[in-house]
């Protein structure tokens, strides 16, 4: 039986995705809704149907989801996913449920049903909290922009309205943790003789050495970065270890894009892991004016565009716990500015940085980067 949320003096009709052609509208709705918005970069269609494909996305072999269409009047207004996270829920010991993919109209009708229908179909699972967004999971979009609208996003970082926060606040969402965004000038980085001879001292007083990613064997490279990176995190507010499927499939699309100079592996003397980081090249940059999401015109203009890129986002940088006090974190923050400015890029993003790391808070405000977004992750009870 197909359930229908109609919350009373509305006309917002809430709906499960069933067919082929509801995911077709689910995908399409975002491509309407946001041709008024000139700093928002239209994601590839074929990613966005490959986020939700619970065959293809081997995030779905641990987790469910139910997705739900708006309409009113036959026309859809918005649009929300429902996630059950089990290793989330094992990890933390936690019953929380997410909710993600969330798009709305500025109409709070619109997204109550849309919560509504969320959290009804997470507490019908047992679970008692709802947090989000989440899209689908902490290692893929995750938070709501609520500071840094007027700036386009950085690759595989959301973008939303200004009006969301009222909407979701609106329905008794709160503020469960901030995530956020620096930019620094890689050149006003290497311009301070202090953070050089910190990270030559830093090198040497650690012996730890740091070389780029090898592309000859980038096989092998991979699968020693995934043994490092699940314990580089663990113990960080709301991780999630990646599984060995979801890590592959990760690695096999940003092969794609990856330049292995902003791959900065840091080894001990017996050529042991013991952190690395993870610089891409802001693509978006280049897709901003491919608007309706097309893969052909895409490509074209990542081939033809991307001399125009100069931005590259800092995706990950973490140290083992038992090399934290080497200072490795602040010398793969160095190594990755010191590269990408060689490579031409004059700006970095570090995203996303948690409200309390004060580490990487620390290191970020070394490097003279500024605060310039803030993502917030919400919570209520179900």
């Amino acid at each position: 039986m197909v359930l229908e949320w109609a919350p009373a003096m509305t006309d917002v009709v809430v709906r499960p995705v069933r067919t082929k052609t509801d995911e077709r509208r689910f995908i399409d709705f975002i491509y309407t809704h946001y041709r008024g918005y000139p700093h928002w970069v239209a994601p590839l269609r074929l990613e966005r149907r490959k986020l939700i494909d619970t065959r293809k996305n081997p995030f779905y072999l641990h987790a469910e989801r139910e997705l739900f269409l708006a309409e009113r009047a036959g026309r859809v207004v918005g649009r929300i996913g429902a996630i059950v996270n089990h290793n989330h829920n094992r990890r933390h010991d936690d019953r929380v449920g997410f909710f993600g993919f969330f798009e709305s109209v500025d109409d709070q009708a619109v997204a109550a049903a849309l919560l509504e229908a969320a959290g009804g179909y997470l507490r019908g699972r047992g679970l008692n909290a709802m947090r989000g967004p989440a899209s689908p999971s902490v290692n893929d979009e995750y938070g709501l922009l609520v500071e840094g609208f007027d700036v386009p996003p950085a690759v595989m970082m959301p973008y939303n309205p200004p009006y969301y926060a009222a909407l979701l606040e609106g329905c008794g969402l709160r503020k469960e943790k901030d995530l956020y965004a620096y930019l620094g000038s890689t050149e006003s980085t290497l311009a301070q003789p202090k953070i050089v001879r910190a990270s030559e001292i830093l090198k040497k007083r650690s012996g730890l050495t740091y070389r780029s990613l090898d592309m000859k064997n980038f096989a092998a490279d991979i699968e020693r970065l995934k043994q490092v990176y699940n314990r580089a995190w663990q113990g960080n507010w709301g991780e999630v270890p990646m599984t060995g499927e979801e890590y592959d499939a990760l690695a096999s699309e940003l092969k794609h894009i990856v330049r292995p100079e902003l791959v900065v592996i840091a080894e001990t003397a017996d050529g042991a892991v013991a952190g690395f980081g993870l610089s891409l090249p802001d693509i978006n940059m280049a897709l901003r004016d491919n608007r309706n999401g097309g893969l052909l015109r895409g490509l074209w203009h990542l081939l033809t565009r991307r001399s125009r890129i100069d931005l590259c986002r800092i995706l990950v940088l973490g140290v083992l716990p038992e090399y934290k006090r080497t200072g490795a974190a602040g010398v793969l923050f160095y190594e990755l500015a010191a590269r990408a400015h060689g490579l031409g890029y004059r700006r970095g993003e570090a995203s996303w940085i948690l409200e309390d790391n004060l580490m990487m808070i620390r290191a970020a405000e070394a490097m003279q980067a500024r605060r310039y977004k803030t993502y917030r992750i919400y919570q209520m009870g179900i």
